[in-house]
């Protein structure tokens, strides 16, 4: 059912659903942003719809709402430890369709990978609904509609913000005796059918055609561009990967507390192993693993789609302008040059 609500009565229905859920969504912090005197917009509990950002792609993603960037795991004495108590009120987030498809991604890492169910996640998983924000496209970076995550259904209620107050589409029958009184309308929510950005994924037919490519100069490129400073996983809607960092009180080293925090596979030392050993020494070994991840290695492994879900949020955050669809680009360059060499 759809409905439309005035100003007021949007208001008063938020007041109502703050009484139950936690609302997070895009909010603008003022002055916060890596240069001086610049904003950044990311994900927060919010107390007034006054605080969305409709208008501006958040700078970081949704997934930080559910798997925070640092959250403690275990706490610890000398004789026992006690894994960490969780959220109990449920949340609505306010999100956009590629940020919700960026969830089927991080279900199927934490809650669903090799039959094991990572609990810190599930946990929070299971609180969360999601109301689906519009989308005008985005920004210069954004290229959904090549990675086919521009629509969803995935979603309890879509909203669209109007001069005299806001219309709904409610699936969810938990939050439809909220609109009980309201007045029926006809809405349904639009997604984008174009970005300004393209997208060519390159077509890896066999192991052949991949271990070339592994081993192709493409890669070299990057080893005097990209500095290796991680900033591009962590702005990312997909990634999950993650270290643990022990976190002592005071002067006893056997009490304190476990966090896992986001960690970076273009970081310097992710692929250090026991002994010193490191498995991909340069930032161009960083960039093929990360590149090859996202558009071949997932999908080869779960079949069910490629991990990126076309944000642009990599490109946004590069400190050295590192564009991930010109990238790609490259890297579909290099597979066609392969395979014209292989006779493919």
């Amino acid at each position: 059912m759809s409905y439309k609500l005035s100003k007021q009565e949007t208001t008063q229905l938020f007041e109502k659903l703050s009484e139950k859920y936690d609302i997070y969504a895009p909010k603008l912090f003022k002055n916060e942003g890596r240069f001086s005197e610049t904003d950044v917009i990311k994900y927060d509990k919010i107390k007034s719809l006054d605080e969305v950002v409709w208008d501006h792609k958040s700078t970081y993603p949704m997934k930080e709402v559910l798997s925070p960037i640092q959250q403690t795991v275990f706490y610890f004495t000398e004789d026992e430890f006690r894994a960490s108590k969780g959220k109990t009120r449920p949340m609505l987030i306010f999100a956009r369709p590629c940020d919700i498809n960026a969830m089927k991604v991080q279900a199927r890492i934490y809650a669903g990978n090799g039959g094991y169910t990572d609990m810190y996640y599930e946990r929070m998983k299971e609180l969360a609904k999601y109301i689906l924000m519009p989308c005008n496209g985005g920004d210069d970076t954004c290229f959904c509609v090549s990675m086919g995550t521009n629509t969803t259904d995935e979603y309890s209620v879509a909203v669209k913000p109007t001069e005299d107050g806001m219309l709904f589409e409610v699936k969810d029958e938990d939050l439809a005796a909220y609109f009980a009184d309201a007045a029926a309308a006809d809405f349904a929510p639009e997604f984008v059918q174009e970005n300004e950005l393209t997208a060519v994924i390159p077509e890896i037919p066999d192991r052949e055609v991949l271990n070339a490519l592994k081993k192709h100069d493409v890669w070299k490129q990057f080893n005097g561009r990209c500095i290796s400073c991680g900033a591009c996983t962590l702005a990312c809607s997909t990634c999950t990967c993650f270290t643990t960092r022990d976190v002592i009180y005071g002067d006893n080293p056997e009490v304190g507390e476990r966090r896992r925090v986001s960690a970076s596979c273009q970081i310097d030392d992710f692929a250090k192993v026991a002994g010193g050993g490191n498995y991909r020494l340069t930032a161009g070994d960083r960039m093929r693993y990360k590149m090859l991840h996202k558009f071949h290695d997932y999908n080869a492994r779960f079949h069910e789609g490629h991990m990126c879900v076309g944000c642009g949020r990599c490109t946004s955050r590069c400190p050295e302008f590192i564009s991930i669809t010109t990238t790609l680009k490259k890297m579909n360059d290099a597979v066609e040059e392969i395979k014209k060499e292989l006779g493919k």
